[in-house]
């Protein structure tokens, strides 16, 4: 008889404990980060003499083994790697979105600029004493001057942008970091089996998660469950034994930057948002170095033709730009009309047809369209890279789902199992009462 209201009690307490943890998969069915748990039950056995046999084993209950979490160990980590070239590739695609704003027409006007400067140069060839087509010509000079300037900005801007980007990124990562460690610690002292070891659990996973799309990291855990974290590339333990090693971000002169270790070992990284953040700093300053280059070049090149002629006074031309070491201090030279050098020795125009023959497969206005053709490409490449990245990650992350997401219908059919188990737990204690208080008053 005391057997029967063991086994009823056994029941009470495992069916409850099955209840709650069934409540505890509704109540955050749409929690990130959070792995369907189950009660893990196992039949418990008594044995012992009885009258008749010796040593015999009968029914004893249900014990509780402790509750386990729905992960997939190869899944999760394959969600992590793909979590983390999604994160890589939609941040550098953000920042060279932004750069082809930036080096676009409608931003700077360096096209139109160009184009007006030679359109005004052969309209000057018709009309080499036009005052009007003179301050035209050199307002369209400005224009291009002050479009490098524009484009430089901007970009110089993009430039500190990542910079702060990366600093702000760096203090978050070494924020989860010892995060990490703090849920180590918890895990060491949780009781296996337990909800609060699962719910430790769940916080570790989110958090490695977190910081695997920020950057290349690879997990290992000890069997309470504590995690080590390595930098991928190096090794270089990041979370282990109790210690964190936080990361460091340089700025460069040109914008570019880069991670280390605390002590000085480079955090080399090929994904995650770090990783986008350090591809995207590098295309900036090579932008940047280009477009110096272009405004060099274009400058050189037409202060060197206008120098060629003579202005209205019969005087040599002059240059056309000052400042011409970088787009950002290109600027147009405070010229007057009559100072514009339309012609030459064989003739009032022929300064200017000079100029305009520059027009050709090597002018500058076709070096700067293939410039903003190029910057083009690169951008559509970032984007077709992050649109396949994506769709990986997504499948990775549902595929993940399916075996860790809580399913409402699955755990209604469960809750509603348990309730009748639990009801029939009540009955046994009922019955094996009843039944001894029945022989107790036939005595």
């Amino acid at each position: 008889m005391s057997d029967l209201l063991n086994i009823g009690a056994s029941g009470l307490r495992a069916y409850s404990r099955a209840l709650s943890t069934i409540g505890d998969n509704i109540a955050n069915a749409q929690t990130p980060g959070y792995a369907r748990r189950t009660l893990e039950l196992r039949e418990a056995l008594g044995a012992g003499d009885s009258s008749l046999v010796r040593a015999n084993v009968r029914p004893g209950g249900v014990d509780i083994r402790g509750v386990s979490r729905a992960v997939d160990a190869w899944l999760t980590a394959d969600a992590r790697i793909s979590s983390g070239d999604a994160e890589r590739s939609g941040t550098k695609l953000a920042w060279l979105d932004r750069v082809e704003t930036a080096l676009s027409n409608e931003s700077n006007g360096i096209k139109t600029g160009l184009t007006k400067v030679f359109t005004t140069a052969d309209q000057l060839t018709a009309d080499p004493s036009n005052r009007t087509l003179r301050s035209q010509f050199l307002q369209a000079v400005d224009d291009v001057a002050s479009g490098f300037r524009t484009a430089a900005g901007q970009l110089s801007d993009m430039a500190e942008g990542v910079s702060a980007a990366a600093t702000s990124a760096v203090d978050q990562f070494n924020a989860d970091l010892n995060a990490l460690e703090q849920i180590n610690a918890g895990l060491r002292k949780a009781r296996p089996g337990s909800t609060g070891e699962a719910s430790l659990l769940d916080e570790r996973d989110r958090l490695i998660d977190v910081l695997s799309a920020q950057g290349g990291v690879t997990a290992s855990f000890d069997d309470r469950g504590a995690a080590t974290l390595r930098a991928t590339a190096s090794g270089d333990v990041l979370v282990g034994g109790g210690v964190v090693t936080p990361i460091a971000v340089t700025t460069a002169a040109d914008g570019r930057v880069s991670f280390s270790i605390a002590g000085g070992a480079p955090f080399t990284t090929s994904t995650g948002s770090l990783a986008g953040l350090s591809e995207a700093s590098n295309h900036i300053a090579g932008q940047r170095a280009a477009l110096d280059t272009k405004a060099s070049d274009f400058a050189a090149q037409l202060n060197a033709a206008h120098q060629a002629g003579t202005d209205a006074n019969g005087n040599p031309g002059a240059a056309l730009f000052t400042g011409t070491a970088s787009a950002a201090t290109l600027t147009a030279a405070p010229l007057t009309a009559d100072q514009v050098a339309a012609a030459d020795a064989s003739g009032a125009n022929g300064n200017m047809l000079a100029l305009g023959a520059m027009r050709g497969a090597n002018d500058p206005e076709s070096q700067w369209s293939g410039h903003i053709a190029t910057q083009a490409q690169a951008t559509a490449s970032a984007r077709a890279q992050d649109a396949a990245a994506t769709t990986r990650a997504d499948a990775a992350a549902a595929a993940r789902g399916e075996v860790s997401e809580v399913d409402l219908d699955r755990e209604a059919a469960d809750l509603m199992r348990f309730q009748q188990a639990y009801s029939a737990a009540a009955r046994t204690i009922q019955v094996a009462r009843e039944t001894m208080q029945a022989l107790l008053s036939a005595v």
